[in-house]
């Protein structure tokens, strides 16, 4: 789990992956290879039900990013500009679109 004080620099850190992978890889790795880590940890998974997943009764956080972060990774560093919807256990927190 990431620690409420690096939150700020977790997708800065996310961009240092490009120099043994490409973005979509990187952001497979943080978004569903994590959530298979986390599921495989059993009773210590703070999560419980399907992670990592856009399907029904999963537990999923979906981002609509202003561009293509596969073509450019960098635009997950600016969360407040580039994130024009952030949804969190189904819920949406932010909806700049309307």
């Amino acid at each position: 789990m990431f620690l409420p004080a690096q939150m700020k620099n977790q997708n800065t850190d996310i961009i240092k992956l490009m120099a043994w992978m490409t973005s979509a890889e990187a952001l497979k790795l943080v978004t569903h290879d994590n959530a298979q880590l986390l599921a495989a940890s059993g009773p210590r998974n703070p999560y419980p039900g399907r992670l990592g997943v856009v399907e029904v009764d999963a537990l999923a956080d979906l981002l609509l990013v202003d561009g293509d972060p596969i073509a450019n990774l960098a635009l997950i560093a600016d969360p407040a500009k580039n994130f024009v919807v952030i949804m969190k256990d189904g819920k949406v927190h932010k909806n700049s679109l309307r």
